[in-house]
């Protein structure tokens, strides 16, 4: 068995589900690695068809198990769970960064731990259960790897728009908006942003390479530091 077949059967091992080898190194090969090696055939085309699936296996089930839930609730909860935030989490408790084909440029700035390529990769693993599997294993493993992100939707919500996500927790919790004071440091080709976020007696400071990443990742930090709070409470 080679290397690529033995990492093969490692990650279906961890889908609970066969996939034919070729559509499987199909959908883990990013268009960086595909441009580098003469421009063969990348993961894009699953990913959209992974997209389709995966929408539509939770906005069943999301309609089926919550039927006290008005429309727009069940639209927020569908948001979460499918958002870029929420599939790279998926994707790093199975590991599947380390079975992504990049290019050398991804692979040496940490693109196997990128969001955004990890939520692609995942979807484009679901487009391929489906052509080779069908659609009932296809949606099965969307629902065995969403199952988490169904039963704490806020959370990933949060991820997706941190700072609307705490001002409407502050107002839940009768607390003052939080306020934000941001500072800089660097030279204007590399400055470092760091935003103190405070709401109540609770505050916390997050960092980014603009203002806006910056008061985001604090907002988070407050966010997660207050739900835990009334979660003990």
């Amino acid at each position: 068995m080679t290397d690529a077949a033995i990492e093969h059967t490692v990650l279906t091992d961890k889908l609970g589900v066969d996939i034919d080898p070729e559509l499987l190194s199909l959908a883990l090969t990013h268009r960086s690695y595909a441009y580098e090696h003469g421009g063969i055939a990348h993961n894009e085309r699953l990913e959209f068809l992974g997209d389709s699936i995966l929408g539509q296996a939770v906005t069943v089930h999301l309609f089926t198990a919550h039927p006290d839930l008005e429309e727009g609730s069940l639209a927020k909860r569908r948001a979460s769970v499918v958002s870029t935030v929420a599939l790279a989490e998926v994707a790093r408790g199975i590991g599947l960064g380390a079975h992504i084909l990049l290019g050398r440029g991804e692979s040496q700035t940490g693109g196997d731990d990128k969001d955004s390529i990890l939520a692609d990769t995942m979807e484009a693993v679901i487009g391929a259960t489906f052509l080779s599997a069908g659609p009932d294993a296809a949606t099965q493993l969307v629902l065995r790897l969403v199952a988490p992100l169904m039963a704490d939707p806020e959370r990933y919500g949060a991820a997706m728009d941190p700072k609307t996500s705490l001002q409407e927790l502050a107002a839940r919790l009768l607390q003052a908006p939080p306020t934000y004071v941001v500072e800089a440091e660097g030279p204007d080709h590399h400055r470092l942003f760091t935003a103190t976020v405070t709401v109540g007696d609770v505050s916390m400071s997050g960092t980014g390479s603009s203002k806006k990443q910056a008061e985001m990742a604090g907002a988070l930090a407050v966010w997660h530091a207050l739900t835990e709070r009334t979660r003990t409470a």
